[in-house]
């Protein structure tokens, strides 16, 4: 890896950490300049996340060890066209939520919404670029102690019984996690995962059903973190009762938990497990489909658009991880190019319906009639193209993902299923946003009156920055070419995993690979 690419690497790491920290300890009450620093991090990590990948699509898969210490005993970050990927999503959601929650005035509810984000950031492009199991469990906790704060943002009484259950649940989950890697531990001797793959592709049959239980139970905390089905309970409580802005940056999260199940099952599951490859798939399969079909019926079970955005969430989940369950190069590319438009898309629903319940007075974002309000013509335009995002129609980037999908899946054993439960769903989701929109739009224009226009902080810029996200999925559609394919090559990188094991595990020169 060249020193230049190296420091990148360390900088979408270390720059959150940095900034994170000075925003606590010295800014805390000097709001114009916390926002000063997490806007000109998120904008830097764009840079440095868009450097990585056009630098990652050349196909080269690169590590450095941290402290010039070798793997697998030190700690190593790895770029390849995966991490690359998630970094550069990940920066583009934040600087498009930080930008609305700057100018909505979201964060004036609380002294500590910079900090918490920044090191957000951290966990998440921790997770993203490290080689190691137990570095993977350090930055799961690193991002969920900071969406704890976050989740918390503005207070309540609702918000903080929402938080208290995600607090519970995910400490059951990083449990869980510690003994998976106790055992890892136990039988392998080692955590970094190019070398895990090695020696458990080279396991006694004695050793193999302890290496098992091992993955599957990170299996279920990846699944818990993904909201599969059913160990997605704790998401639409939490999402509902978070503020938006935050909510529109937990998109991501759940493609944190499908990144580890995409990552562990190529690499340290793949094809050169033997009796043990892809040992997930079975049982992810099923339960992915099971939350596809939740997923859109929990639309219809929503009292709230804010409800309905986080259901939408979880269907949108089932349709990834049905496609990432089957575990071939030809549906993986299309997962993940699913990845990329079910995050915009989700996250441009919460801001949107955070738009609406702003101009709705004393309705909020209930699902109920009442009167004309403020841009009432403009937010239903904006409404319509992020369910028809979300549902997966065209013209937007979810019709192709889905259709890749299909065509990805057709060789699969499972195929029929999959198809008549995506099929299906998204008609479900069709009528479900068409019932919602009606009664916010069409129903309330029959309604004599209109709500009184409040002092709306930010109203303009609030509009254009969800625009901008929608605008993203347009591109995503217009650019489709590329876009799949970097993801098809991405896909064949992730099943060709001794490129990575060679990179990780291969000579050494100063600390880089």
């Amino acid at each position: 890896m060249s020193p230049a690419i190296s420091t990148l690497v360390v900088a979408a790491v270390i720059l959150p950490t940095v900034l994170g920290s000075v925003t606590l300890l010295a800014l805390r009450h000097r709001l114009a300049l916390s926002r000063l620093i997490s806007l000109g991090s998120c904008a830097a990590l764009v840079a440095i996340a868009a450097t990585l990948t056009v630098h990652a699509a050349g196909g080269a898969t690169e590590s450095y060890a941290l402290g010039n210490w070798r793997a697998p005993f030190g700690i190593v970050l790895v770029l390849d066209r995966l991490s690359a990927m998630m970094l550069l999503l990940t920066a583009v959601l934040a600087l498009a939520v930080m930008i609305y929650a700057v100018v909505t005035g979201v964060d004036r509810k609380g002294w500590h919404f910079h900090p918490l984000f920044q090191f957000q950031l951290l966990g998440l492009n921790g997770a993203f670029l490290t080689g190691d199991l137990f570095n993977l469990f350090v930055f799961f906790e690193v991002l969920l102690i900071a969406s704890y704060g976050l989740l918390l943002h503005g207070q309540g009484p609702q918000r903080l019984k929402a938080g208290v259950h995600y607090v519970v649940i995910n400490l059951v989950g990083s449990s869980l996690f510690l003994v998976g890697v106790g055992l890892f531990y136990g039988v392998t001797g080692t955590l970094n995962m190019a070398d895990l793959a090695v020696r458990i592709a080279a396991a006694p049959p004695g050793d193999q059903g302890l290496i098992a239980a091992a993955g599957l139970m990170l299996t279920v905390v990846f699944a818990l973190k993904a909201a599969l089905v059913p160990l997605h309970f704790w998401l639409p409580g939490a999402y509902a009762a978070t503020t938006c802005a935050v909510a529109a940056l937990f998109a991501i999260m759940t493609k944190v938990g499908a990144y580890a199940l995409i990552r562990t099952g190529t690499l340290i599951f793949g094809e050169d497990a033997g009796p043990l490859a892809f040992l997930a798939g079975p049982w992810l399969l099923p339960a992915a489909l099971i939350t596809i079909v939740v997923g859109f019926l929990g639309l219809f079970a929503a009292r709230t658009l804010r409800e309905m955005a986080a259901w939408s969430v979880i269907g949108s989940m089932g349709v990834l991880l049905s496609a990432i369950s089957v575990f071939r190069v030809e549906a993986m590319g299309p997962a993940l190019y699913y990845v990329l438009h079910s995050t915009l898309a989700g996250a441009a629903l919460f801001l949107v319906v955070d738009l609406i319940a702003k101009r709705r007075g004393q309705h909020g974002d209930a699902l109920t009639v009442g009167p004309r309000f403020c841009q009432s013509e403009l937010l239903s335009g904006l409404f319509l193209l992020a369910a028809i995002g979300v549902v997966g129609l065209p013209p937007l980037s979810g019709f192709i993902g889905k259709l890749l999908i299909l065509d990805g899946v057709r060789a699969a054993p499972e195929a029929a299923w999959i198809w008549a439960t995506i099929l299906i769903t998204t008609l479900i989701g069709v009528l479900a946003f068409a019932r919602a929109g009606s009664r916010i739009f069409w129903k309330s224009a029959s309604i004599e009156g209109e709500i009184p226009q409040r002092d709306l902080r930010g109203r303009t810029a609030g509009v254009l920055t969800v625009a901008s996200l929608l605008a993203g999925l347009a591109a995503l559609t217009v650019l489709g070419g590329p876009v799949t394919a970097y993801t098809e090559a991405t896909a064949a990188q992730l099943f060709e995993p001794q490129q990575y094991i060679a990179a990780v595990l291969g000579e050494t020169a100063g600390g880089r690979r």
